[in-house]
Order: C-alpha cells, then sequence, then structure tokens
C-alpha cells in the first residue's frame, strides 16, 4: 500500500506540543499512528479499511500469511511490528499460551456484546479473553456442475480416479488430515494413533489423484477450469463463484471443519490501542454486514445477520443447515499432541 501522511492544524501542533491535548489514533503527542495488520489475504473489504482509516486519523498496512503454520513460524523467528493478527482459533490457544499476545480490554471493545452467542457456545475463548471472531468458514468441497458428472457430498468424491490430476486439497494438516478422519468416521481432532494412521493412509490413497495440496491457488484454478474438484473454505469458493456460475459448493454429509479467524493482538503490538479501536470498528453490525457480503465469509455478528442480503442468508454454504452443523467440529488446539499430525504430514507429503 502506498503511504499516506496527515497535517494537523497549528492550534493542534501547539496543544500537543506543550502536553495539553491527547489527539490522533497514535494517542497521546505521538502523531497519528500505523496499525499493522497480518491476515489471510482478500480478507476485508478495503473501502472499510479506508473507512477506518478515515475515522481514526491513521494508516493501516496488512502484510499476509498463508497458513497458520507460515505465521506462527514467522513470529517465533522473531518478525516484531504486527499489532493484529486473525489466527485461527486453534493456533490463538497455541500463541495464548506462549504469552504471544495481549489481554483484551472490554471496555475498549463494546461492539462485543453483539457477537453471536450460539457461536460463543463452542468457541475455544468462550469468554474472549484474549480473542474476538472475525470471521467463520466451513470447509468442504467445490466443483464445476458441468465436468464432474454423479457428484456426490462426500469425501470420498476425491477417490474419484477419473478426475485425476484435477483436484487439489489444501496444504494444511489440520484440515485434509480432518477431512480423512470425518470421512472415517472420527473426529478431526483424534489424538488416537490408530485413527490418525488410519487416516493417513485415506490421504495419502487420495493423494495419488491430487494436482497438488495448496492454499492459495485453488480458488482462481476452479474459477479457470484448471481444477474441477478441490477441497476449500466456503468463502473462497463463493467468492469466485461470481466469476463462474459453473461453481458449485457442497458440506460433505460426513461432515467438516467449522473455522474461526480471530482478530487478537500482539503482546508487542506498538498500537494496542488503535487496534482494540480496530476490533472494536469491525464488530459494529453495519460493518460486519458489508464485510461478510464482500468477503462471503460470515461474522459471527447477530445484529449483523438481519442486515445481511437474502442470498447470504439463505446460502448453505455460509449458514449451515442444522444437520450438516451437527457432523461438523471445530479445530481444537491439541498442544503436545499437535505433534502427531506433524508427523503423519510430513509422511504424507514424502509419500509414505
Amino acid at each position: 500500500m502506498k503511504m499516506r501522511t496527515f497535517g494537523r492544524s497549528a492550534l493542534g501542533a501547539f496543544l500537543a506540543a506543550a502536553g495539553l491535548l491527547a489527539a490522533g489514533c497514535g494517542g497521546g503527542a505521538k502523531a497519528p499512528g500505523i496499525l499493522h495488520v497480518y491476515t489471510w489475504s482478500d480478507y476485508v473489504k478495503p473501502e472499510l479499511i479506508a473507512r477506518f482509516e478515515a475515522e481514526n486519523n491513521c494508516k493501516v498496512v496488512i502484510d499476509t500469511f498463508d497458513s497458520n503454520e507460515a505465521m506462527y513460524a514467522k513470529l517465533k523467528a522473531g518478525a516484531t511490528g504486527y499489532d493484529v493478527i486473525t489466527p485461527t482459533s486453534y493456533m490463538v490457544s497455541l500463541m495464548q499460551s506462549q504469552g504471544m499476545l495481549l489481554p483484551l480490554d472490554h471496555s475498549r471493545l463494546p461492539n462485543l456484546s453483539r457477537v453471536d452467542p450460539d457461536y460463543l457456545a463452542i468457541a475455544i475463548d468462550k469468554t474472549m479473553a484474549y480473542s474476538v471472531p472475525y470471521m467463520l468458514t466451513n470447509t468442504g468441497i467445490a466443483y464445476l456442475k458441468s465436468k464432474v458428472k454423479d457428484f456426490e457430498p462426500t469425501w470420498a468424491m476425491f477417490n474419484r480416479s477419473d478426475l485425476r490430476g484435477r483436484m487439489v486439497m489444501l496444504n494444511d494438516m489440520r484440515e485434509t488430515i480432518g477431512a480423512a478422519l470425518k470421512f472415517l468416521g472420527y473426529s478431526l481432532n483424534s489424538t488416537n494413533p490408530e485413527e490418525l494412521s488410519a487416516a493417513k493412509n485415506v490421504v495419502l490413497a487420495w493423494k495419488e489423484n491430487l494436482a497438488k495440496f495448496e492454499n492459495e491457488q485453488y480458488k482462481t484454478g476452479i474459477a479457470s477450469g484448471e481444477f474441477l474438484l478441490v477441497h476449500g473454505y466456503s468463502g473462497d469458493i463463493l467468492q469466485v463463484q461470481a466469476e463462474n456460475e459453473d461453481i458449485a459448493f457442497a458440506m460433505p454429509r460426513e461432515g467438516g471443519a467449522i473455522s474461526c479467524d480471530d482478530l487478537v493482538i500482539a503482546k508487542t503490538a506498538q498500537e494496542p490501542d488503535l487496534a482494540h479501536a480496530y476490533i472494536n470498528f469491525f464488530h459494529d453490525p453495519a460493518v460486519a454486514a458489508e464485510n461478510t457480503e464482500f468477503i462471503q465469509y460470515l461474522c459471527p455478528n447477530k445484529d449483523s445477520y438481519p442486515l445481511l442480503k437474502a442470498e447470504i442468508t439463505g446460502n448453505p454454504g455460509i449458514f449451515l443447515t442444522p444437520e450438516i452443523k451437527a457432523h461438523c467440529e471445530i479445530l481444537a488446539d491439541l498442544g503436545e499432541k499437535n505433534a502427531l499430525y506433524v508427523k503423519i504430514w510430513d509422511e504424507i507429503k514424502a509419500g509414505k
């Protein structure tokens, strides 16, 4: 993004210099603040960022990551300078346990009262002590209706050898191993070695039919027709449906992952006040609704739902049916048991 600078009035400059007025989004006598956000790509409506900047007399700089693990590794390697980050809930738990996050000041977040209590009932951080839900996504299957014959809403579609080389699964160990676990009738948070071994064998069989594992190009690939069937996030797929009406999205009958990406504040944040303002802004009902309709993920803000268009509230890829929802799970932080998934994922990548 191109950097912008803001002027200050002579009176404001005088008062700030004299220490008589706290002005600007940085607080105190500081110049207008710069908020650094570390998030997924294409994950906020640009006009809303511009509105937040104008209302808070500040600049927002966005950096992106393509997986929770890549984000975490970068931070653990010593990267600093980020204020707001949007990890998935299971990664938030790990980061919080390692002292990487700032506890939230609820007095600065009046819009927390608008967060959907139905989501909080299944959330990991139910009291929002250190995270606020940003967007929900459901992981399922997208396909081209004219090209994929006899489609069924099941993870077994990745066994289809007639689609070999034209299918993609996510380059995400929890999502992809989780899909195999659900296919076998197990919890996607299983730490049972026998169940995980069976899931590994399922993914290895699926891998024979895949073009690759990856997290970004699958959505443009299915829009262009390069891929015929992909494992992906509901929001990504609903975005590219606008480019290609032949794309359909389905939740497998065995169930899948319900993921929530959360807004958190880094322990090393340079702009904690502005970070709180950013979180509160995106839970204003009108803002939440506008953001949902733009990026096609669901902000779990109950007061935003009446503001959404009917095609959003009636879309089963966004608002899951009770039958499908009953078979879905939230990805949980597995602590030390996460190493089981790392080992299996390495074996899957190595093809053994």
